[in-house]
Parts: structure tokens; C-alpha cells; sequence
């Protein structure tokens, strides 16, 4: 069972995967900006997100605007260590099918 989504007094600590690197390292630096505006809200209250069933069981997703289009940032939360590990970062189309190959992998 997960906690209320009251922030937690202890701010958790991004750990980012290889792909979602490289998707971020190919945006703009405003953009770069506007993603790590959302990490930092993520580590704050991660609960806030989607948590996802099934194939994803244990993942959140966060959804949110990004230069007018909608992104999706998914991620899991380790409590035991007090990090959030950041496994994805993109758009609807076709996301959901590559997080699965990628955890599968």
C-alpha cells in the first residue's frame, strides 16, 4: 500500500537509465530545463503519478506539457534506497509498447 501523496519530508534521488539519457540529451536546453523542473517535482512527492497495472506493475508515469505537446516521464520508486529511477521520457505515440520491450530486456 502507498503512502497518501503528502509530500515526504525526506526528498527522494534520481537515478536515470541509459535510454532516458539519450532521449534527454537530444532536447533543447529549454526544454532540458522544463524535464528537470518535472524530475524535481517527482522527488518531492513521487506518488503523484499514474501507477500502472499488469506488464508495468510498479511503474508510475507522470504526464505533462512539453512545447505543446503532451510527454509522458515514466519511473520507479525505491523507498529502501531513496531514489526514484527514471526508465523513460517521450511521447503517447508508441511509448507504452517500448517501455514494456525495455523492461522485458
Amino acid at each position: 500500500m502507498c503512502p497518501t501523496s503528502t509530500a515526504s519530508p525526506v526528498d527522494f534521488t534520481p537515478v536515470s537509465v541509459r535510454n532516458f539519457d539519450r532521449v534527454l540529451k537530444k532536447l533543447p536546453a529549454a526544454l532540458r530545463a522544463e524535464v528537470d523542473r518535472q524530475v524535481r517535482a517527482i522527488c518531492r512527492d513521487p506518488w503523484t503519478g499514474e501507477p500502472k497495472r499488469s506488464d508495468l506493475s510498479g511503474v508510475f508515469v507522470r504526464k505533462f506539457r512539453l512545447a505543446g505537446q503532451l510527454q509522458l516521464l515514466a519511473y520507479w520508486i525505491d523507498e529502501t534506497e531513496g531514489c526514484i529511477t527514471l526508465l523513460a521520457l517521450g511521447g503517447h505515440e508508441n511509448f507504452y509498447r517500448d517501455l514494456k520491450q525495455y523492461l522485458k530486456a
